[in-house]
């Protein structure tokens, strides 16, 4: 699989496997790292020192995956934190943001208030936002975490956790929470977020698959 892979929180390392001359620019915490093209073709590695830590909640690592090797995202469906019927199947010529997330963890209460943000910005430009709510056996905790943060997009209560085994576990670890998938036009996941993220993290990743020919 062509990829990279984005270790944070204060360096970033770059693997030569990757978007062969996409030139992304990666931000986390803060800070813009070298575009890819930067990798030398003896497979040393890119890294860039971020700047001054601030008080935000860094993702553990982000896998940025070639177009040529994206593994199409299973078609999800179930019911909303309100019992009525919801799914991807509609979401097909969308950029899709899916998050994972539970009430009962303190991480996803500290990056909801960004995602929200990026779900407002992105919503005219075609993007999607889709949470899973996993291990919340009780629908009424996770309403009352959407209420708490105003979040305006929709989540599949999974309370078992059994929809996150449909992904392919290099991308998607059902353990980790939370964690965060971009779902290209076409369907494939672009990009995977193991740990909490940021706007600042999101922002660029989201923007280079949302610029992606249709």
């Amino acid at each position: 699989m062509g990829l990279v892979r984005v270790r944070g929180p204060r360096r970033v390392g770059v693997r030569t496997a990757a978007l062969a001359g996409a030139g992304l620019a990666v931000a986390a915490a803060g800070c813009v790292f070298a575009a890819l093209g930067t990798v030398a073709a003896d497979g040393s590695r890119a890294e860039a020192a971020a700047g001054p830590v601030t008080a935000v909640r860094s993702a553990a690592e982000a896998t940025v995956i070639d177009p040529a090797a994206r593994p199409a995202a299973p078609e999800l469906s179930g019911d909303d934190l309100n019992g009525k019927p919801l799914g991807t199947a509609g979401l097909r010529g969308h950029v899709v943001v899916l998050n994972i997330w539970g009430s009962w963890c303190a991480p996803c209460r500290a990056e909801a208030d960004d995602l929200d943000r990026l779900d407002r910005q992105t919503r005219d430009a075609g993007v999607r936002f889709l949470g899973i709510n996993t291990r919340d056996p009780d629908r009424a905790a996770a309403r009352a975490f959407v209420r708490a943060h105003g979040l305006g997009f929709p989540s599949l209560h999974d309370p078992t956790g059994a929809l996150l085994l449909r992904f392919p576990p290099a991308l998607l670890n059902p353990q980790a929470v939370p964690s965060t998938l971009v779902i290209d036009r076409q369907g494939r996941i672009a990009v995977s977020i193991g740990g909490a993220v940021t706007e600042d993290e999101l922002g660029p990743l989201l923007t280079h698959v949302m610029e992606e020919a249709p």
